[in-house]
This record gives C-alpha cells, structure tokens and sequence, in this order.
C-alpha cells in the first residue's frame, strides 16, 4: 500500500468536509444576521409609530383643551393606549446602543408634550412649541440612528433644505413670535 495516496486521500477529505462545514457556518451566520436585521427594523418601526400615534392623540387634545374635564387622564390615556411603553420595552430589548438611546430621548420629549397638554396647553401656545419642537428633533435623531444603523448611511436636515431638525425654522407660530420678541 502506498501511503502517500492514503495521506492525500485523507487530507483531500478533511480539506473538503473542513470548507463545507465552514461555508455552511457563514451561511447560516449570514441568515441569522438578516434575521436580525429584519426584526430590529420591524421593532424600530413599531416603536416610531406608536409614537406617531400618541403624538397625533396629543395634538387633537391641544386643538381644544378646554373641551376636556381630565386633560391629565385623556393625555396619560393617549401615551398608554397608543402602546408606547410596550414599543419601548421591545426596543430596549433588541435594539443597539445608540437606537436605544435615541428612542429612550424621543421618549422623554414625548412626556414633555404630554405634560404640556395635560397642563392645558394649546396648539397655538408657547407652551406647547416649547415642547413639540424638542420632541421633533428627537424623533428626526430617532430615524437618524436607525438609518445609520440600518443602511449605514446618514441624513441631515440640509437634505431637505431645513436648518435643523426641529422645525422651528418652519413654523409659522414660532416665526411670528420670533418676530415679536423685543
């Protein structure tokens, strides 16, 4: 028997299952990454929307604060029944670092509204842009981070031809204001 032939049989064989098995390893690693993948944006999303949602039942509110009995009841109803501490629980769970963060700051500009609105102000108030405007450019950091995390790539307000994220250089409220500060 020669044993060269056996030595390169077997070495030929253990070469070949050694790179199936570690094709078949990155592959499944690749899988599980778009997986992942997959299910942050889709939690990213959830949290972004029930934000949304909450954020649309405080404006109602403000069109007509003194239309409501219990603003502080109807505000505190709007954040809970929108789902966003529960959004928020699953993007503490799955998101990175910086998303998480991001959403936890968008969180709290968001309970600056609230308490706005269960303290009756309206949507034409100081009082209310003194508020909304830091909770827009939280969520303008919220889609920033996700989409750096996401797509690796950034957005800036220029983009869309703004001056910053939280709209004020847009707001015709905030303007005119402006215009009458001494």
């Amino acid at each position: 028997m020669d044993w060269g032939t056996l030595v390169a049989t077997v070495s030929g064989g253990s070469i070949a299952i050694t790179g199936t098995v570690l094709a078949d390893y990155l592959r499944h690693r690749r899988e599980d990454d778009r997986g992942i993948g997959a299910q942050r944006r889709a939690v990213y999303i959830e949290f972004i929307t029930a934000a949304g949602i909450c954020h649309a039942r405080l404006r109602h509110l403000a069109q007509d604060p003194g239309g409501e009995s219990d603003m502080d009841a109807l505000s505190r109803a709007a954040m809970s029944e929108a789902g966003v501490y529960e959004a928020r629980e699953r993007l503490f769970i799955d998101a990175t670092a910086a998303v998480a963060g991001a959403g936890q700051a968008m969180l709290e500009q968001l309970r600056a509204v609230r308490q706005a609105v269960a303290a009756g102000a309206s949507i034409t108030s100081t009082a209310f842009h003194d508020a909304y405007h830091p909770y827009i450019g939280a969520v303008w950091r919220y889609r920033v981070a996700v989409r750096e995390e996401l797509e690796g790539r950034s957005l800036s307000p220029a983009a869309f031809g703004w001056e910053g994220w939280d709209g004020t250089d847009r707001c015709p409220i905030c303007r005119s204001a402006a215009a009458l500060a001494p």
